[in-house]
């Protein structure tokens, strides 16, 4: 062991002292300061050293535990600290040879256990501090969730969305306590919802039933994105997800984003994809954001600003899609920045939009595609093509 190692943090469960393994319990017995939650240090036995109440918001007791730095302290998590935990976020502030972690059975683990539910095959959310459209991508016609939520509250409220998006059919498994003494599992539907006694710790189990669920491939209904006509429509939306080739961890600049739904769909493609989208037109930008939040896509930053003044302060991209206000000066502020072996995409539908990429094309390769769409519409007793404006793309990697 490190001899700059100084912090243990222990995952604790409802069972307090019962449930922990003797390094744990052997980390609480030597520790000069203990710092947790009230809940959790209400599940240790009295303590001779000394105990600090972690605060709220949690991110002002960061500060605090620091300040123990050199003292043999224990940090108090629940369960697994690094399983949609409090592990992750301390790690960050902390040097890997000063601290260690000792978890026990996560609230989620604990869960599938009692269910019987393969955890392999479950999918897992944090929710007590997250959007609970966070889940929306993974909701399914059989899809089995488990989440974590901020109390009983908060699972009436996720009960209420579940049933808003159209999936009010879906058995919920109410879960309190798992693994104490206190444990309760109740199970019913998210419509039928009715219990107001639910106690903290909870977490909620989905089997989800009904719809609409968000496609695994590019190219969503373009009725999942409120809008105001200025939308990339879902069969060139397709095509342009395609040629920008989302990998995981990448990040896109989305220039004239419209509704965000080449954004969002970047983001959905991968939970580690990042996406900023630049929008001149502010009640444009904030109908991103809400369209963001309601798919599941919070982490979208929206930048409102006129490109390509706008790009100065962002992170680099991976990958560009120019979907409107395209220029000379445009391309030349994108390329000048755009870092090698970064991919751009730019449709245009003006004549002149069509000429400029016709001619950095020419400079610089890629691919250059013309996009003619028509739909079946009435006329008259029966039914002819109408055509949409052609829709010229350039794809090229620098």
């Amino acid at each position: 062991m490190s001899d700059s190692l100084w912090l243990t943090i222990v995952g604790l469960g409802e069972d307090g002292p019962d449930g922990l393994s003797p390094a744990s319990l052997k980390a609480l017995s030597e520790a000069e300061v203990i710092m947790g939650a009230p809940r959790h240090l209400s599940l240790l036995p009295p303590l001779s050293c000394d105990t600090i109440e972690w605060p709220v918001p949690y991110a002002d007791g960061i500060a605090l535990l620091l300040e123990k730095r050199g003292k043999k302290t224990v940090a108090l998590a629940s369960g697994d600290p690094f399983w949609h935990g409090a592990g992750g976020t301390l790690a960050k502030h902390l040097e890997r040879g000063e601290w260690r972690s000792i978890p026990s059975p996560s609230t989620l683990s604990l869960a599938a256990a009692a269910l019987g539910w393969s955890l392999e095959s479950t999918v897992t959310l944090g929710l007590h501090a997250a959007p609970f459209a966070r889940l929306r991508p993974h909701l399914a016609k059989g899809t089995r969730a488990i989440v974590t939520l901020r109390d009983g509250n908060a699972v009436t409220e996720f009960a209420g969305w579940l049933s808003k998006i159209g999936f009010g059919d879906s058995t919920l498994h109410v879960m309190e306590a798992l693994g104490g003494p206190n444990e309760r599992i109740r199970a019913t539907t998210a419509q039928d919802m009715a219990f107001d006694d639910i106690n903290h710790p909870v977490s909620v189990a989905i089997s989800a039933k009904g719809g609409p669920a968000l496609s695994q491939s590019s190219g969503q209904p373009d009725a999942f994105f409120d809008n105001d006509g200025q939308i990339t429509k879902r069969p060139v939306r397709a095509l342009t997800l395609s040629a920008l080739a989302p990998q995981p961890g990448e990040h896109l600049w989305d220039i004239g984003g419209g509704s965000g739904s080449i954004a969002i769909e970047w983001l959905l493609a991968h939970g580690q994809n990042a996406a900023t989208s630049v929008e001149i037109n502010p009640d444009r930008a904030n109908r991103i954001r809400e369209n963001a939040t309601a798919l599941g896509a919070d982490r979208l930053k929206v930048v409102t600003g006129a490109a390509p003044q706008a790009l100065e302060d962002l992170a680099p991209p991976d990958a560009v899609f120019i979907g409107g206000g395209i220029s000379e000066d445009m391309l030349q502020t994108v390329w000048r920045q755009l870092p090698a072996q970064s991919r751009l995409v730019a449709n245009a539908v003006t004549l002149e939009a069509e000429t400029l990429l016709a001619s950095w094309h020419a400079k610089f390769g890629g691919d250059l595609l013309r996009i003619e769409l028509a739909h079946a519409t009435p006329l008259g007793r029966k039914r002819g093509w109408k055509s949409s404006y052609p829709i010229v793309q350039w794809s090229v990697s620098k």
